[in-house]
């Protein structure tokens, strides 16, 4: 399998290594960001799946391009399907979060608490009696911090986010606006498509001008929830798990055989890294409308990204 596992380029400077994307900080105030195909999830690395670097690069350029009349973003060129070049942005310490459904595996997602008693969360009051996968009666945001040492995201409010100076009250109502309108346009396009989106992540920056600045990925399987809109009024009803096109599937197999904050991991099997590979590739052809053709120049996948990052070597 071609797999992109590991994007050490020793002739690029400025190298910061994130849980999927490694970077390269530019002298000129840019950044090289490599999307490997490493598949991250319980704030740890659990496999690689190939092709899903350029699936997610190409979903974000996607998505990009269709909300760049909504608020700014870090893009400047893409010299190959795994790598986006960034403006160099000082990241915001508090990745937000909106959903749309109550739904969730993970510690920090709202059905997580919701099951576990909780209803009053991120700063707002969910009512008794809702389902697995119930819509909310309207989008909302659930902020959390930024883990940027490595350490494990924690719910945030909006009170703490503003007491603790995490960001200026100008900053998170920009950020709020930006969030709410990027996921409504993203449920519109996503509706379009027979698709639900259910919720998702994004990170935002500021650039030397103090401007806020999307940053990262938008709306891709790795920070989106989507579910197939046909399957869910009947999953809903039977309270079974819509059918989605993200990488809760592999977290689900994951929490099915352990507590992945408490436990080891067990090794994600072959045949379950072949499937999620085509879950990405499908959810990158349903997403935008495009069909995915694998760049397959090159002996290796870091071979043939060398070649075409030759011109940013020092």
């Amino acid at each position: 399998m071609r797999i992109l596992s590991d994007a050490f380029i020793p002739e690029l400077p400025g190298r910061y290594n994130g849980k999927v994307r490694e970077n390269y900080n530019l002298p000129d105030g840019s950044r090289i960001i490599i999307a490997t195909d490493r598949l991250s999830a319980f704030d740890v690395i659990l496999t690689a799946i190939p092709f899903k670097g350029q699936v997610l690069t190409q979903t974000a350029r996607y998505w990009f391009e269709q909300t760049a009349d909504i608020c700014p973003n870090h893009v400047i060129s893409y010299p190959d399907p795994n790598v986006v070049i960034g403006t160099r942005l000082d990241i915001l310490p508090v990745e937000i979060v909106v959903r749309g459904y109550l739904a969730g595996t993970t510690s920090t997602s709202i059905l997580t608490k919701y099951r576990n008693g909780e209803r009053a969360m991120y700063g707002i009051t969910l009512p008794d009696g809702m389902k697995d996968n119930e819509k909310l009666p309207q989008a909302i945001i659930t902020p959390t911090s930024k883990a940027f040492d490595g350490g494990h995201d924690e719910p945030l409010s909006a009170d703490e986010i503003l007491a603790q100076k995490l960001l200026t009250p100008e900053q998170w109502e920009t950020v709020s606006r930006y969030a709410l309108a990027l996921f409504e346009r993203g449920q519109q396009r996503a509706a379009e498509r027979g698709l639900i989106l259910v919720d998702t992540k994004y990170e935002f920056g500021t650039d030397k001008d103090g401007r806020i600045v999307l940053a990262d990925e938008i709306h891709t399987p790795d920070s989106s929830r989507y579910w197939i809109a046909e399957s869910y009024e009947q999953s809903f009803a039977t309270g079974a798990r819509p059918r989605s096109f993200d990488k809760d599937f592999v977290r689900a197999w994951v929490t099915e055989r352990c507590d992945p904050y408490k436990d080891a991991i067990p090794e994600i099997p072959r045949e379950l890294v072949e499937q999620t590979s085509k879950v990405y590739i499908e959810a990158f052809e349903t997403i935008t409308g495009q069909r995915f053709v694998p760049d397959l120049s090159g002996s290796t996948v870091l071979e043939r990204i060398r070649g075409n990052l030759r011109p940013y070597f020092s």
